[in-house]
């Protein structure tokens, strides 16, 4: 839900409306131009009505809301005179952004529906086995495992599926507040994204996408009336089970906006209209969307509580980030991103050091519960071993939980050296990586470095630093600081690499906080 006034002026403007609308149609109609979200087609058996009662005609142009919004606020409003979007909040954000601010359109909200989660029978019941209440992060884990391949609209364009991204990207974010951009990170995202498999920008495209290839989607992200309608239609094979995340849900409250002023008296007949107790009902009755007019009592079918309210951003860089970072099912081929991990096993991480290295990779891996940093079916790394020498070096490529449980065995060796070679260690993760570029051209490497010492055998930084710059630019080097390390020594070193930082795990950031910080869009 979005929790957003703006006072009393659409009761104002329904009062109003409801005196013009006194004066009875015209054999005449008054023809208002209207732009309105592309799900919004299923209300144009309403509108003969909608002329024969109040002699307004709506001429409508359906588009992505997205879409729709971008085009009135950069100046494109004076082509309609009214916009009817599934929310206003994203056109909000683009008109306070304008210099000068552009001032914010009469809007009234005719009904509401929340984005849920439609999933066929056999995906509820893995969300479901450890009891009824699912959140985003099991939706997201379950997306990086690869069992949920879903289809929503493309966020850059769709008003469900920026509402939707919103959704998840606020409950990764774990702060309790409205998303901020320094909360919009990829390696708690990008799990989410793997599991997306249509091609939709919009709402009822996605929708007819998954009716075309049920064997292929075993779930749809959408408002919660479009599933109620697909279920009741008898397009499905099954009927699918919606799924209300409790760590939060963005509600649609599908507001009518007057965008010419000329046309105020049209738009008061207009809304009056549709929040009218006889169309109110018919709406929830044809469409599944729930009533504003609290006279109208709802169907058993929209009685459900839509749980925990997310606040919408206020900040129009925040939905700029989430659409950029969004990635396409074209941009998620997981062969692209690839990390080398350098693990210190020196004899100084025996005991609690290890076990925290442990526990880390416990969370990476899924073996500690539902995460939205997990590895992510497909995703390919390499892990590293070394002390005094590369103890052990391994390639893995996530396909099973097999998979992981050969990682988690690789961690669990109590095979330690008596001294600690980093800037050796490192460089062989480099050389892993480029070959892993070479093999795969257009492949992004990172390599994060974890050790607990000092660097006392092997190479010495400026060697590595120089081998470095006749290799060429591999990509970044994330140094974890953790116990005695040099923080001096490995700031410096990954200063030196193209995005490259320390991450220090000494000052009050868990070691398995740091790990994820290293698997962003680097």
């Amino acid at each position: 839900m979005i929790c957003r006034w703006r006072g009393a002026l659409g009761a104002v403007v329904v009062s109003l409306g409801m005196l013009a609308g006194c004066t009875g149609p015209s054999d005449d109609p008054v023809r208002l131009r209207v732009v309105a979200s592309s799900e919004l087609a299923d209300m144009r058996p309403l509108l003969a009505d909608l002329r024969k009662d109040t002699g307004v005609q709506l001429d409508v142009d359906y588009r992505g809301t997205v879409d729709a919004s971008d085009a009135i606020a950069e100046g494109n409003h004076d082509r309609f005179d009214l916009a009817w979007l599934s929310s206003d909040h994203y056109l909000e954000l683009r008109l306070r952004g304008r210099k000068p601010s552009a001032p914010l359109p009469l809007s009234t909200t005719i009904m509401t529906s929340p984005v849920v989660v439609g999933v066929t029978p056999d995906i509820a019941g893995k969300l479901t086995a450890h009891g009824p209440d699912v959140t985003w992060a099991q939706i997201a884990d379950l997306a990086a495992s690869g069992e949920f391949r879903f289809a929503m609209g493309d966020p850059r364009h769709s008003g469900s599926g920026l509402a939707a991204l919103v959704g998840v990207a606020t409950a990764a974010a774990e702060t309790g507040r409205a998303l901020r951009p320094e909360d919009v990170r990829c390696d708690r995202l990008s799990g989410f994204w793997t599991g997306h498999k249509g091609l939709s920008d919009n709402a009822a495209d996605a929708e007819r996408e998954f009716v075309a290839s049920p064997d292929g989607l075993n779930g749809l992200i959408t408002y919660e009336s479009a599933l109620l309608t697909l279920n009741a239609n008898g397009k499905l094979k099954q009927p699918l089970r919606l799924i209300y995340p409790t760590d939060g849900i963005v509600l649609a409250d599908y507001p009518m906006l007057l965008l010419n002023d000329r046309q105020r008296a049209a738009y008061d007949k207009v809304v009056a209209w549709l929040r009218g107790e006889e169309t109110q009902r018919r709406i929830m009755n044809d469409t599944s969307r729930r009533p504003v007019n609290p006279a109208v009592g709802r169907t058993d079918r929209l009685t459900r509580s839509i749980g925990n309210a997310l606040f919408y951003p206020d900040d129009i860089n925040v939905i700029v980030k989430l659409q950029n970072n969004f990635r396409a099912p074209g941009n998620t081929d997981p062969t692209r991103r690839y990390v080398v991990f350098v693990l210190d096993y020196s004899g100084s991480m025996r005991g609690l050091r290890i076990e925290a290295l442990r526990a880390a990779f416990a969370e990476l891996t899924g073996a500690s519960g539902s995460s939205f940093v997990r590895f992510y079916q497909g995703e390919r790394f390499t892990v590293l071993r070394f002390a005094g020498t590369v103890l052990e070096q391994r390639e893995f490529t996530v396909g099973s939980e097999q998979d992981l449980a050969a990682l988690r065995d690789m961690l669990a060796t109590e095979k330690f050296g008596d001294s600690t070679a980093i800037w050796s260690a490192v460089d062989a993760g480099y050389e892993a990586g480029a070959k892993v570029q070479a093999e795969r051209p257009g492949t992004q490497v990172a390599v994060v470095l974890m050790t607990d010492g000092l660097n006392n055998a092997g190479i010495g930084a400026d060697e590595f630093l120089a081998g470095q710059r006749r290799r060429g630019p591999v990509g970044p080097l994330f140094p974890i600081r953790f116990g005695d390390a040099d923080a001096t020594e490995l700031s410096t070193v990954a200063g030196q690499t193209p995005g490259g930082r320390m991450i220090d795990a000494t000052t009050g950031s868990s070691l398995a906080n740091a790990f994820k910080e290293t698997r962003g869009c680097f």
